[in-house]
């Protein structure tokens, strides 16, 4: 029987050939995006900056331990450019970083 984990996943990019319209719209809400938005969810917390030039989401994926890390990165990443090509915007250069929370190890301070 397996176990399901609980994995952070941040997906980064690269904006590319945005169309005016992309960088208005992108420009209207980049206060939004800044960060003060940087949440891990399972919808994906969308961070850039006015440059346009990055951007990354960040992704709560759970999925079987059995698939590890590196599908926690595949779904976050198929998220991430199902959300970007609905909002109409250009990316290239996709990659993941993925934390699986159930193994990480917390180191505290003694008292």
């Amino acid at each position: 029987m397996s176990t399901s984990h609980t994995y952070r996943v941040i997906v980064r990019g690269v904006w590319d050939g945005l169309t005016d319209a992309s960088r208005s719209a992108l420009l209207a809400e980049v206060d939004a995006h800044g960060l003060a938005g940087m949440k891990f969810t399972e919808e994906g917390s969308l961070t850039y900056d006015a440059v346009l030039k990055h951007f990354s989401y960040r992704y709560v994926v759970v999925s079987d331990s059995a698939d590890g890390e590196e599908m926690a990165g595949v779904i976050a990443e198929d998220r991430a450019e199902t959300s970007l090509r609905a909002l109409g915007h250009g990316f290239r250069d996709l990659r993941s970083t993925v934390t699986d929370m159930d193994t990480m190890k917390i180191n505290r301070k003694g008292r």
